[in-house]
């Protein structure tokens, strides 16, 4: 059992690490070679009085929503806030600064140093759009707008007798990175694909070769949407304090980017859905985290969901999950506690067109009163942004990375149990839809789509702060497919009874029957938490692929559950791009398969995991 002040610490090191970053690297940075500037006190000192002359006035100013926290900033890399003021949305704000007093400001905002970093030539490749086959396009979390996360045998290409054949044939790294988790978009024989750094990549799938690349605001913690209008076809993405954009693919032009965050604290980690002329995107928030400054007014944040237009970004709707948080007493220090906060919906929508509803997931409350909608699912509608219902799965669970010991935490005995996944919409093999959804409780629900009603739940894991489900299923319509990571470092400590199972479920959709289980195998050598499937599944006719902690990525039997290939990322490579590559855990999205090949992201350091930064692409044996 994890006790509370182990959770608080492992806690305080993963949000620090997504939030803050490490002064430590500003540090060492300096005997690089490949970093800018060496005197890294200098450099913080000279941006700090930048930030406060020419930017403190808007950021972190409770006048202007819009515009992002200082700690919703330094969640981004260097390389993408100099590249916002240099090119993007504060170029005119910018334009009195020197380029120096730039990359300054841009350092000290993340804490960390800019590096040169210049790919070679022979990274690029000439980039043609012709068109392209829509049988084997592929965009968002699950790969439709029901979030299945399944594709047929043609699409795939990819067979439970040539799966074995499926080899290397190359990889791409992401420079300065450490963790992979924009899962690709495939738009004719192209890749769209995000960094954590804010750059967006068109990559040939054939060779890894760069097309083109553009530069967002912030990191892209999400997956890419290409939607297809007559001739038009559009990458819609979100970064991570929620700016959206849309892009053309044929040209690698940004058409127009908004903000669909209300809170300054707003950032994004879901992926967005397009559907009947709308972009519809997740809203969560950083305060979870930066809770833990004891001097912070917690908590007033909510999680959300915006509706943009497709085509000119402007903001149709906007709907809050909990309502505008008020004062609800003082603290132990004697300031006040806000509240309702939190609900944060990390999770992808996924789109019902029969119902013309949208489904999320939310999380924990951050502070006191709680609400009805923490730890639930809800449908909102598709045209007005009203919730139409809310079904609760855990009560009362408020929660934030002060407690137990910072005076930000409300009290109370939260376990932090999100929906982290997007529901999944599918039709059994009795014809009735269900609406399916696994918790990081460890339990796998199934809802009636039109009013929320419960039709059948089962427990799969123990569940805990990382899962239980996590990232994701899939399903084939005759199964639901779960990953539960069970990850030992962060287990529920109630019902001590009920032991940390991890591995990949086979469900029947119609009764919630587990068919059969595969343990995450056990790896020589590899720490026990390593071996958690947190990573989101993906399903072919006869094969579930899904990747795991130590960072192999395995096709289990659909039939029996039994590991028919398996492969190692964690290892050097020789990439497209000619930049140093390395494998890690995998973790978050789910695999692509399109035409014979398979498409993994490699490299994830959050959780303590080991960190990587490639994208690698396998091919069957023709």
């Amino acid at each position: 059992m994890l006790r509370p002040f182990s959770r608080f610490i492992l806690s305080s090191i993963f949000f620090t690490a997504i939030i803050y970053s490490n002064a430590q690297q500003a540090s060492t940075n300096k005997s690089n070679p490949s970093v800018s500037k060496p005197d890294s006190t200098a450099i913080m000192a000279k941006g700090k009085q930048v930030f406060l002359n020419t930017c403190k006035a808007c950021h972190g100013n409770p006048a202007f929503p819009k515009a992002p926290a200082l700690q919703t900033l330094a969640t981004a890399a260097p390389r993408a806030i100099l590249n916002v003021l240099d090119n993007g949305k504060m170029r005119q704000q910018a334009k009195g600064l020197t380029e120096d007093q730039r990359e300054a400001v841009s350092e000290y905002i993340t804490h960390k140093l800019l590096k040169k970093i210049v790919l070679p030539k022979d990274a690029y490749t000439n980039f043609a759009f012709t068109g392209n086959d829509m049988r084997f396009n592929y965009s968002g979390w699950g790969s439709n707008l029901e979030g299945t996360n399944f594709r047929t045998a043609e699409q795939a290409g990819i067979t439970p007798e040539n799966v074995d054949s499926l080899k290397l044939k190359w990889a791409f790294a992401f420079p300065d990175e450490s963790e992979i988790r924009s899962k690709p978009a495939i738009a004719g024989n192209w890749l769209i694909v995000g960094s954590g750094s804010g750059e967006v990549y068109a990559l040939n799938r054939q060779t890894g070769k760069i097309g083109w690349h553009i530069t967002a605001a912030n990191g892209i913690r999400s997956s890419i949407v290409v939607a297809k209008e007559g001739n038009t076809y559009t990458a819609y993405f979100a970064d991570g304090s929620t700016f959206v954009y849309a892009v053309d693919v044929k040209t690698g032009k940004i058409l127009w980017s908004t903000r669909a965050g209300v809170d300054p604290l707003a950032m994004n980690t879901g992926t967005l859905a397009v559907y009947g002329g709308k972009v519809i995107v997740p809203i969560s928030s950083v305060e979870v985290a930066v809770a833990a400054d004891s001097t912070y007014n917690c908590c007033t944040s909510s999680g959300g969901v915006a509706a943009l237009n497709a085509k000119t970004g402007e903001i149709i709707w906007y709907n809050r999950v909990v309502p505008k948080a008020t004062a609800q007493g003082k603290k132990r220090n004697g300031k006040p506690f806000y509240g309702p906060s939190g609900a944060p919906v990390w999770c992808s929508p996924t789109i019902d067109t029969k119902r013309n509803l949208v489904y999320i997931g939310t999380g924990e409350n951050y502070t006191l009163p709680t609400t009805n909608t923490s730890d639930a699912l809800q449908a909102i509608d598709l045209n007005t942004g009203k919730t139409v219902w809310t079904f609760q799965a855990t009560r009362e669970d408020a929660w934030n990375i002060a407690c137990p010991l910072i005076v930000n935490c409300p009290g109370y005995k939260g376990r932090d149990l999100d929906f982290g996944m997007a529901p999944i919409l599918v039709t059994g093999a009795d014809g009735v839809q269900r609406l399916l959804a696994g918790q990081k409780a460890g339990i796998v629900y199934a809802l009636n789509p039109q009013d929320g009603k419960l039709l059948w739940q089962t427990r799969v894991g123990k569940g805990g702060m990382l899962g239980g489900i996590h990232w994701g299923m899939a399903t084939d319509g005759k199964n639901v497919y779960a990953a539960n990571a069970d990850n030992i470092f962060a287990l529920n400590p109630d019902s001590p009874a009920i032991k940390a199972s991890p591995g990949i479920y086979a469900l029947d959709v119609v009764s919630g029957k587990i068919e059969w289980y595969t343990p995450s195998p056990k790896v020589p050598g590899n720490q026990a938490y390593l071996g958690a499937n947190s990573a989101a599944p993906a399903v072919i006719p006869g094969i579930v692929f899904a990747g795991s902690n130590d960072g192999h990525i395995r096709a289990y039997d659909a039939g029996d559950g039994h590991i028919l290939w398996d492969y190692n990322t964690i290892q050097k490579y020789t990439t497209a791009d000619g930049i140093e590559g390395s494998g890690g855990s995998i973790d978050s999205p789910a695999p692509v398969m399109v035409n014979g090949m398979l498409f993994v992201n490699s490299g994830y350091a959050q959780f303590g995991e080991k960190p990587g930064n490639v994208l690698l692409a396998f091919t069957v044996k023709n």
